[in-house]
């Protein structure tokens, strides 16, 4: 029998892509999802331009909008037939009038599900303290583990501000404190100050998906978190995490500083080292922060009350 040859993945999928406006994002989501598009997934038209848009949803500020000022909408469907015909049924809607048919594009044939976890390995806060997807063994040297994995909510121990809270809880005696995560995402703070020993943990966030993706992530890592809105949160605490961003932070000052206990410690983080003088000068009137760690460009701050 002859050796095979080697093949490449067969286009199977095709994506239709469009430009659409912010004010009618949500219109042509909801019809390419009523068309059978498999997914739907939206982005900033102008990405990695001077015109690039930020976008969060953060505790205290109001939801964010569904799409940016120019998107870009991508919908998936099982042949180009598919696509093409959503295409042609879009234009003839009137809140279609603004947007741009970008083209229908051939997708291969790919194991995403494989392909988005070979991007994502265990993350090591301290040599012994790690963040490891489900897919993967814990390291050998690993005595403390977080278990999570990619989601909708922000917070997998990849990005700066995350691991920069991480190190800080684990270089701190967080055991039997009173803890509110404040902003909690995924919930990965509220799971490492439990894991670390600190009792009880509260957890708080005004996304809904942020909230019932930390029920999921402590229910995965067998740890007891009081999850919830942001009103959920009361009377004070013994170590305060909040890593937003830094207005939300300066708006929320007041507030955050009233839930520090005596003795207590505030550690805030999303904040960019450009920024440090305006969150000293928010905060003056309650505590004193200061720069504690940096990495990349962004910045951990902390306070102690008394």
């Amino acid at each position: 029998m002859s050796e095979a040859e080697p093949t490449t993945a067969r286009p199977r999928w095709h994506e239709l892509v469009l430009r659409v406006p912010e004010a009618r994002v949500e219109d042509v989501s909801d019809a390419l999802e009523a068309l059978d598009a498999q997914c739907v997934s939206v982005e900033d038209a102008d990405a990695h331009t001077p015109a690039e848009q930020a976008m969060f949803g953060e505790p205290g500020l109001p939801a964010p909008a569904s799409g940016w000022q120019r998107s870009l909408v991508a919908a998936l469907f099982d042949t180009e037939a598919q696509a093409r015909e959503a295409a042609a049924l879009l234009a003839l809607q009137a809140f279609f009038a603004d947007c741009e048919v970008v083209g229908v594009r051939p997708v291969a044939d790919t194991d995403w599900v494989r392909l988005t976890q070979a991007q994502f390995d265990p993350v090591s806060i301290t040599p012994d303290f790690w963040i490891v997807p489900s897919w993967h063994e814990p390291p050998a040297a690993a005595r403390t583990v977080i278990r999570l994995d990619p989601g909708l909510a922000f917070g997998t121990g990849t990005h700066p501000t995350t691991r920069m809270c991480l190190r800080w809880i684990a270089t701190h005696a967080v055991a039997g404190r009173r803890v509110l995560d404040y902003g909690c995402g995924s919930g990965i703070l509220a799971i490492a100050a439990a894991k670390h020993g600190a009792a009880p943990v509260d957890a708080v966030d005004i996304d809904p998906a942020a909230v019932e993706a930390t029920r999921l992530n402590a229910a995965a890592n067998a740890v007891a978190l009081n999850v919830g809105a942001p009103q959920a949160a009361h009377g004070r605490y013994d170590l305060l995490l909040a890593n937003i961003l830094a207005t939300p932070l300066k708006v929320l000052a007041p507030l955050l500083c009233a839930h520090v206990a005596e003795g207590g410690d505030l550690v805030l983080a999303g904040i960019l080292q450009r920024q440090a003088d305006e969150l000293r000068e928010a905060y003056a009137p309650w505590l004193a922060l200061q720069v504690h760690d940096a990495e990349d460009g962004w910045i951990l701050m902390t306070a102690r009350r008394g």
